[in-house]
């Protein structure tokens, strides 16, 4: 088994630290220099893991261009060069990272305490174990909610299935955190199949559309599905939005003002840039909005995609260590204590990173063994 050391774990906290006092000096102004105003509160470029508010922890966007895969589900490439186990340094030759993997590319086994992650897989496919014996593949739009809680041990793997073409992967992987009360309740996931994602597609008056997809929240009408009990989506004042927006090259929409105390966020990940609020927005860049006020968003002459992250913030101290995030260091120190009696339950799997075989069946078997499948 691989534990995740202390050291380890700082070296992650020390690295993110460091990206977010990096982006706080960029805070009140633009790209350009120019002072930020009106419904923008600060701009700033997007790093390779993006700079969140509360309620949110942690926000990163894999877009991996796989080659052909092998008879492992791995890459069917060389993989000299690369720094297995800990393959962050850029996309690499091909434009792919094996990250923590060493046959198959993703995240062998590692634990979470305090928190959710919501695993939003637009493109290829995921596979989930876990320490509680629950397993599931998914995949082409499907949203995996994890609420970690007291404590768990998941790996996340990307298994290439196809031999004969490549096997691109895209997700977003976001941590939301707990408030207290809910920190050490039982940890569970919910499988948010495609299907019962809301989706709508809205015209300007020139007719170009803007396609939006809500995985969290609602839009007027739009509801997303019901989130895990315990997470602080799951309060009816907490005005949580996990939304995707895809304008066309020139589309016009408006964002809908947000309740009064509400974080948004939106980051703008593809296209050719963003005029939102008549301030010009180049691409791959993130902007935090001012609460209650609706935003002109126009796309450039590629169109534009958006990620967007907002909700009441919880309000209470935040200690994180790696892969723990609790409220105080007292609580820390307990979790990894806990972590080293206990592992979370023990790991029922044979290797640290298991698939699920070459079907390309998606499925999720919970923990007390029934199995769900997509309609």
């Amino acid at each position: 088994m691989k534990d995740i050391t202390r050291r380890g774990a700082l070296k992650v906290l020390a690295a993110a630290s460091a990206s977010a006092a990096a982006a706080c000096a960029e805070r009140t102004t633009s790209s350009s220099g120019a002072p930020v105003r009106g419904a923008i509160e600060a701009i700033t470029p997007l790093g390779p893991q993006w700079r969140t508010r509360d309620p949110f922890l942690f926000c990163v966007h894999h877009d991996d261009h796989y080659p052909a895969g092998n008879d492992q589900l791995g890459p069917a490439a060389s993989l000299a060069g690369r720094n297995l186990g800990a393959d962050f340094a850029g996309l690499g030759e091909g434009g792919w990272r094996m990250y923590h993997g060493e046959v198959v590319p993703g995240f062998p086994q590692h634990p979470h305490r305090g928190f959710e992650t919501v695993t939003v897989v637009r493109r290829g496919l995921l596979d989930h174990a876990d320490s509680l014996g629950a397993a599931a593949r998914y995949g082409g739009g499907d949203v995996q909610w994890l609420t970690a809680g007291a404590g768990i041990q998941h790996a996340e793997m990307f298994p290439l299935l196809a031999r004969d073409r490549e096997n691109p992967l895209e997700l977003f992987q976001i941590w939301l955190n707990l408030p207290a009360a809910r920190k050490m309740v039982a940890p569970r996931f919910s499988m948010l199949w495609s299907a019962s994602i809301p989706r709508q597609t809205v015209r300007d008056r020139a007719g170009r559309t803007t396609e939006l997809t809500i995985v969290a929240g609602r839009l007027g009408d739009l509801r997303a599905p019901a989130p895990p009990p315990a997470s602080w989506a799951a309060q009816d004042d907490s005005d949580v939005a996990i939304w995707t927006l895809k304008l066309a090259p020139g589309a016009r929409f408006t964002l809908p003002a947000a309740a009064r105390g509400t974080l948004r966020t939106l980051y703008a990940f593809a296209g050719s840039g963003l005029r939102v609020a008549s301030t010009d927005i180049p691409k791959r860049h993130q902007l935090e909005l001012r609460d209650a006020r609706a935003v002109d968003l126009v796309a450039g002459p590629d169109g534009a995609e958006l990620l967007l992250l907002q909700g009441r913030p919880i309000g209470e101290p935040v200690a994180q260590h790696g892969p723990f995030v609790m409220n105080t260091r007292a609580e820390l120190e307990q979790a990894w204590a806990d972590y080293r009696r206990t592992q979370f339950g023990g790991w029922p799997w044979p290797s640290s990173d298991p698939v699920h075989g070459r079907e390309a069946t998606r499925f999720a078997r919970h923990a007390d063994g029934h199995v769900d499948r997509p309609a």
